[in-house]
């Protein structure tokens, strides 16, 4: 029996088809025989008519029904209504209430996210806030989330611990930050020459990705769920051109994960540095060259003004996937429904944030195209063929020091195997047309 918004529902949908007779014999005292999956609704109090919300069965029960009309409403608005008042009452404060039915039905949570984004940061950091808004929507306010940007509650790269300590009960950011605590973590982001945005989603959902995520994470206190794409990002913004492999060699630049690592391995110096810092690093010369994401944010973030040479592909992050990460006890502390309206949350935002990137990119691509002071530029195919030489040695050393890591990328690159063939002759053959 549930009290929702001043009604009272009696639900029987446990009844099974042979016992429904037995039931409505059983309860002629005054109570309610309905079929499987039969709910019957009444405002508590208003001695109104019972309406069935599913009318599977209803009819071979519509007489007898109609007989116990005044003994139902006594049993709804009384005793019913009187059920739900003594749970209330007994529960005190909607917070406190742990137990079944209406209180727990009434439960409020409220929520804290922290997030790796600056503030006001547009797709990345509106998308960890359009996150907390649909979760408050769906649930009709029972989980408000209060979103903290990079260093309001704590500090960038401070996300994991924080949600795993319970400082938050949930966060918004990327795995590959977290390479120093959970080295196979990077995997959960993007590998680099490895799936696009599509793939990434393909083998979360379908091909075992998240289960691995959530295995890998389960002894952090966490649970992991897809929350944004980017799509294929650019390769980032230079100081100085690359022509040619030597070109890497003492090349100090801001770029995360094992792409880092490929570019150490081919003679440059990666730095992994937060958002907020990028532009002052970039132009006082901290760093030569930095990437980030992509037109739409990389205007935002006004490196045109600071570089000239933006170069592509985005070899390193071709699909790169995001996070919202709960804190495992926030989470068993969720009922069902509200457990559900995250799951689905955290997927439509998932969706959102690519369709906006695709769009806000092109956008922002044309822009670029007509500033004299940028080069759109293309790496060349030494360079590229030399990186990705260098990504599969450190992904080799990686899997043989760490068995997770060679779990999870097993998974991943027998999907990118298959995929393959089935891109070759779909998307890129596709994309080959539009150049005829």
């Amino acid at each position: 029996m549930l009290l929702v918004h001043g009604a009272v529902f009696v639900e029987l949908s446990n009844i099974e088809p042979q016992q429904s007779n037995k039931a409505a014999s059983s309860l002629n005292d005054g109570g309610v025989a309905a079929a499987p999956g039969t709910a019957f609704r009444r405002d508590a109090g208003s001695g109104g008519t019972a309406a069935p919300r599913s009318a599977m069965g209803y009819s071979d029960s519509k007489k007898r029904l109609r007989g116990n009309s005044v003994r139902r409403r006594h049993f709804l608005t009384g005793a019913g209504a009187g059920l739900v008042a003594a749970g209330v009452a007994a529960c005190g404060q909607k917070t406190e209430c742990t137990s079944g039915g209406a209180a727990k039905a009434a439960e409020e949570f409220r929520w804290k996210m922290v997030t790796t984004w600056p503030p006001n940061l547009p797709g990345l950091g509106s998308g960890a806030t359009n996150l907390a808004k649909r979760i408050e929507t769906a649930s009709g306010g029972r989980l408000k989330i209060r979103v903290y940007a990079a260093g309001e509650l704590v500090p960038a790269f401070e996300v994991f611990n924080a949600v795993s300590q319970g400082t938050a009960e949930i966060g918004h950011g990327a795995a590959y930050y977290w390479k120093a605590k959970v080295e196979a973590a990077q995997l959960m982001t993007t590998v680099p020459f490895g799936l696009n945005a599509a793939e990434m989603d393909a083998w979360m959902y379908y091909g075992g990705g998240l289960e691995l995520w959530r295995e890998l994470y389960a002894p952090f206190n966490l649970v992991p769920f897809p929350a944004g794409n980017t799509g294929a990002q650019m390769g980032g913004w230079f100081n100085r051109e690359v022509n040619a492999v030597t070109d890497l060699k003492d090349l100090k630049m801001r770029i995360p994960g094992m792409g880092g690592e490929a570019l150490r391995r081919a003679g440059g110096l990666p730095v992994n540095l937060p958002g907020g810092e990028l532009f002052t690093a970039l132009q006082t010369g901290n760093i030569d060259a930095t990437e980030w994401v992509g037109p739409y944010n990389d205007v935002t973030f006004g490196f045109p003004r600071i570089a000239r040479y933006y170069y592509y592909p985005g070899w390193h992050e071709p699909g790169p996937t995001l996070e919202a990460m709960v804190n495992q006890e926030a989470w068993n502390a969720l009922p069902e429904d509200l457990q559900e309206i995250v799951r689905v949350c955290c997927q439509s935002v998932n969706c959102d944030m690519l369709a906006e990137y695709t769009w806000r990119n092109a956008e922002a691509l044309e822009t670029l195209a007509e500033n004299p002071d940028v080069e759109i530029r293309r790496f060349p195919d030494e360079v590229l063929t030399t990186l990705r030489g260098h990504m599969q040695w450190v992904m080799d050393e990686l899997v043989a020091r760490d068995e997770k890591a060679r779990k999870i990328y097993e998974s991943l690159d027998a999907f990118r195997t298959r995929s393959a063939r089935y891109q070759e002759i779909t998307e890129a053959a596709f994309l080959d047309t539009r150049q005829l």
